[in-house]
């Protein structure tokens, strides 16, 4: 059940719209279902006092009004409280008798109308739907005095959440007022009669928000505005600095013929010009650091490479969240820019998914919890990387890099979801639950060719190595994780990973110790293929298993031949050697 809170200074103005056929003729049978007194006039059905309904409109107005007349210049300008209350589409239909408790639990609420005062504000409840009233009162007391309706949507808001639960409603997550802006009804009815799927506002966030991923300067952010199709208005203050900026769609003009401009702080709270220049203030990481520096085989496009990198980074907003201290909440942000940068990125079998992803988590990117020393530059100059780096290709090594950062990134938004949910966060707990679920759609997408490679490699194996990895992985793994992981046509992606590790001069058993203890599996959709792209980034194999690795450049392991088909094992080479395709092991494309 959703209150939208509205002031005004016309009564009757409302009235005939409420009782109009609406803007788009949706207005069926106006009637009233509740008032002040339970005796209000109704133009949509009382016909005996006089047959024209304007008269009784009329009578209604006056009524209402009666108090504001008396009251004279101390009422308040704008006398008028609208509140709109709609159900769930999936709730029931209530009745009327029961929309007249909701008008008045609501009016009491507020303090409009307090049960049992007699000096209550008037009000009425106007029916025109199956799914929603609304609740009309004129703020000025029997004794002419105003109301104290401090923090009206709020009280609104609770009071819908304990109403919900009394008639068995879907029970919609409280907010705390950090949430973005709505589009207005105007807005969204105007979207649907030019044809566009949302309304301006939302696509402008969008726009703002993909602008502001991975942005170093100020200078840099409204430039990337305007490269996006954006008009841009910035506002200076007297000394010329730059104190807001607008942003409006092309073609989005009023009826005057102007443009539509939106401030970002109306877009969202975090999109205001101070809010972007905080965030701009931390500055990019040194790209020296092992965060962010760029490693990889020969042959490693740059978006393989940046992803690569963003995996290990992802890991470690994971485990800053999974440690449930008030400096993660600047995770969140970033992470919010790097699921931005990789749906900007991302192919077009991946890219809707993503988009989605990204939309959703940016509810939780915000919450009243401040960080006051989190370093946020690992995380930002990552998804900077991504961006300069360009589009993955949806196959080979960038559509495998792609499946490792999705795996992680599944796994961080549903720490973030536990990081919230202990906060009381029901709204952005909700919306890194969604990002998750959206998140594993667009992996299985991305990872289903790799890991049919992968599988089709382990079958290659010699018996006795395979029964070897296989050994090794009962030995490892916990025994509440075994079962949970425990199928052949799974294991066998682990067991062709700890293979190519062998081969590339890793001891397969203290490393797949340390991919089990970077951090926890228990939210692990599925632990098989978390593991497989822990293990292939740990070892720097490549992310598409379509070759047979040679000693790794990086790895501290003893060098072990290879076994041949017949179980013995071939010596190695002498010196590492760019990956060579396997005869046996090309993967079948889609």
């Amino acid at each position: 059940m959703v209150p939208k809170v509205r002031r005004g200074s016309r009564t009757h103005g409302l009235l005939v719209y409420l009782y109009g056929p609406g803007k788009r003729d949706e207005h069926i049978d106006p009637h009233l279902v509740g008032s002040w007194d339970g005796f209000a006039p109704d133009p949509g059905r009382d016909t005996s006092a006089d047959p024209d309904p304007k008269v009784t409109l009329a009578r209604l107005t006056a009524a209402l009004d009666l108090r504001v007349k008396q009251a004279g210049s101390t009422a308040p300008a704008q006398h008028v409280w609208h509140c709109s209350v709609r159900t769930d589409p999936g709730d029931r239909y209530l009745t009327d008798a029961e929309w007249n408790t909701v008008a008045r639990r609501l009016v009491h609420a507020v303090n409009l109308a307090p049960e049992g005062d007699p000096d209550g504000c008037r009000w009425v409840a106007v029916r025109h739907a199956d799914d929603h009233i609304h609740i009309l009162a004129t703020m000025v007391r029997g004794d002419l005095r105003r109301p104290r309706m401090n923090y009206d949507f709020k009280k609104a808001q609770a009071e819908c959440r304990r109403i919900e639960k009394g008639m068995g409603l879907r029970r919609l997550k409280p907010g705390d007022g950090t949430a973005a802006k709505s589009p207005t009804s105007a807005e969204r009815f105007k979207a649907e009669r030019i044809g566009q799927p949302e309304a301006p506002r939302e696509t402008l966030r969008e726009a703002v928000r993909r602008a502001v991923t991975g942005t170093v300067t100020e200078e840099e952010f409204f430039t990337r505005l305007r490269e996006a199709g954006l008009r841009v208005k910035i506002r200076y203050a007297p000394s010329g600095d730059a104190i807001g900026y607008n942003v409006a769609l092309p073609g989005d003009r009023n009826r005057e013929g102007k443009p539509i401009w939106y401030p970002g702080s109306k877009l969202a709270p975090d999109l205001s010009l101070p809010k972007i220049r905080s965030r701009l203030a931390v500055g990019p990481a040194d790209q020296t650091t092992p965060a962010t520096a760029t490693s990889g085989r020969p042959g490693w496009s740059e978006p393989a490479r940046e992803r690569r990198n963003a995996t290990g980074i992802a890991e470690r907003a994971a485990i800053l969240l999974d440690g449930d201290e008030d400096e993660a909440a600047a995770q969140l942000v970033g992470v919010g820019e790097l699921l931005d940068a990789v749906a900007q990125t991302s192919p077009a079998a991946t890219r809707a998914e993503l988009g989605a992803a990204a939309r959703a988590f940016e509810r939780a990117t915000r919450s009243h919890v401040r960080a006051e020393r989190a370093d946020t530059r690992a995380i930002r100059s990552a998804a900077r990387g991504i961006i300069q780096a360009g589009s993955a290709l949806g196959r080979g090594e960038d559509g495998g890099t792609t499946a490792m950062l999705l795996s992680t990134l599944v796994l961080v938004a549903l720490a973030a979801a536990r990081w919230h949910s202990a906060r009381g966060h029901a709204q952005q707990a909700h919306a890194a639950q969604q990002t998750a679920e959206h998140l594993r759609a667009a992996y299985r997408q991305a990872a289903a060719t790799s890991l049919r490679a992968l599988h089709d490699t382990a079958r290659t194996l010699p018996v006795t190595e395979r029964r070897a990895h296989q050994a090794t992985i009962r030995a490892v793994l916990p025994e509440a994780v075994l079962r949970a992981a425990d199928s052949s046509s799974k294991t066998d992606v682990l067991t062709a990973t700890l293979a190519q590790a062998e081969q590339a001069g890793h001891d397969p058993k203290s490393l797949l110790q340390q991919a089990i203890d970077m951090r926890e599996l228990d939210t692990a959709d599925d632990v098989n293929d978390v593991l497989v792209w822990r293990l292939r980034r740990l070892a720097q194999l490549p992310a598409h298993p379509s070759a047979v690795v040679g000693p790794s450049q990086t790895g501290t392991g003893r060098t072990k031949p290879a076994p041949n088909q017949t179980g013995t094992r071939t010596p190695p080479p002498t010196t590492p050697h760019p990956a060579v395709p396997a005869p046996q092991s090309r993967p079948t494309r889609r």
